[in-house]
């Protein structure tokens, strides 16, 4: 019953984070436990499957104090309290048994930390509360609450001023009285933001955005993607190219990030003349992988596409690229037209890319490199690679989400 604490015994720590107590036949997750911890709880009424932490009364060797004081009310991140080796060994364990489930064998290497110098990318929630105040943060552990933070020690400091700028525009806001959407990202020469959820806007309010923009040094900001002030175009490096992002875009989450994934991919093209990226975003594979290859780089985002050309045309030493919009989900590339190249690498979203994966299985091409940040869609998209007549030759995880319990990989298939 509610408010009746109940005593559990954790199990092992389960794939989303929160500890799995095994009690008659069920699993009850409680989040921010360890394995072996004895525990008191209380039900959650909203979801029968979970319990509420109310103490710990046998704690884990393994257990640390967290480092943010919004731990276990924002939402963002699942683990601080584990020490980094079982906890690294938990995210890799984690790509192991998903793949075995699916019954692939395969060795995985040690994952790569890649959170580097944090997250440059962030979407803090504005609301109003129920009395009425605003509040700019992060959504609560398991709610639609917001709570409200002063700072998020896991970003990088080149977000420093974004809870700044994002309040003070939340405030210019108010009077829409709308849930409101802010992304930042932390370009290279400055802040870059766009706002959602605002619907039309009366042109005073409008001038006020423009006003923030410029006293916070916004590099740009945006409203659902339509231009409200730009001071210099918001760029990233990417290899030898400077890259201009497209408003909202995709943006690997750490600059440590990205440089990992690309390194990786890189390694396992080694020797390919002419590669095929596919879902290649803004180019952060064809532009290092154009060092040495030619390269045909194609996505559904326009904007993302027109930003690589521009990128191609400004960027002198680099190997031919050819930057085209295409829809593999809809329009994948056949094997036909797949006969030219001797390597291909996919990043798809979180979805995978089950309808160009199965063209790639019916394919002659000798080297297919995954890019993955969904280890379920990973495997089976893999399966479906190996009994085409390829061979999984290796997967690295990588950790750009350091406290939570996403995972990224890279993978490598042979003819």
């Amino acid at each position: 019953m509610p408010g009746v604490a109940e005593r559990l015994t954790i199990d092992h720590v389960g794939q989303r984070g929160d500890g799995v107590s095994l009690t008659n036949g069920a699993s009850l997750f409680v989040p921010y436990t360890l394995a072996h911890e004895i525990v008191e709880t209380e039900r959650d009424d909203e979801h029968p499957e979970r319990r509420r932490l109310l103490q710990i009364d046998t704690a884990s060797p393994e257990r640390i104090d967290p480092f943010c004081t919004y731990f276990t009310r924002c939402g963002g991140c699942a683990i601080q309290h584990w020490q980094p080796d079982p906890y690294q060994a938990w995210k890799r364990q984690i790509v192991i048994d998903t793949l075995a489930q699916a019954k692939i064998t395969c060795p995985v290497d040690p994952i790569v930390d890649a959170h580097g110098a944090g997250r440059r990318r962030v979407t803090l929630h504005a609301r109003r509360g129920s009395d009425g105040g605003l509040r700019v943060g992060f959504a609560a552990s398991a709610s639609h609450a917001i709570i409200a933070i002063d700072a998020c020690p896991i970003l990088d400091p080149a977000l420093d001023g974004a809870l700044d700028a994002a309040r003070a525009l939340a405030e210019v806001l108010k009077p829409v009285s709308k849930p409101l959407d802010i992304q930042v990202t932390a370009a290279s020469n400055g802040l870059d933001i766009d706002v959602r959820g605002t619907g039309p806007l009366p042109t005073a309010i409008i001038t006020a955005l423009s006003r923030i923009a410029e006293a916070h040094k916004l590099a740009r900001l945006t409203r659902h993607g339509e231009l409200v002030l730009m001071r210099v175009p918001p760029v990233v490096t990417m290899g030898s190219a400077q890259v201009t992002l497209p408003p909202g875009s995709f943006l690997q989450a750490t600059a440590a990030g990205e440089e990992t994934l690309a390194a990786l991919v890189l390694q396992l093209c080694k020797g390919a003349k002419n590669i095929a990226d596919l879902f290649c975003g803004i180019g952060p594979f064809a532009l290092r992988l154009a060092t040495k290859s030619k390269v045909t780089a194609l996505d559904s985002d326009g904007g993302a596409i027109t930003s690589l050309q521009q990128a191609i045309k400004d960027t002198k030493g680099l190997k031919p690229i050819k930057a085209e919009m295409r829809d593999l989900f809809r329009r994948p590339l056949v094997p036909q037209e797949l006969r030219d190249f001797d390597a291909v690498v996919f990043d798809p979203p979180r979805q995978g890319a089950q309808a160009q994966v199965e063209r790639l299985a019916a394919s002659k091409i000798p080297v297919v490199v995954a890019v993955s940040c969904n280890v379920q869609t990973f495997a089976r998209d893999a399966k479906i690679l190996i009994d085409g007549g390829y061979k999984l030759e290796s997967v690295t995880p990588v950790d750009q989400f350091r406290h939570t319990p996403h995972i990224e990989l890279v993978a490598r298939f042979k003819r």
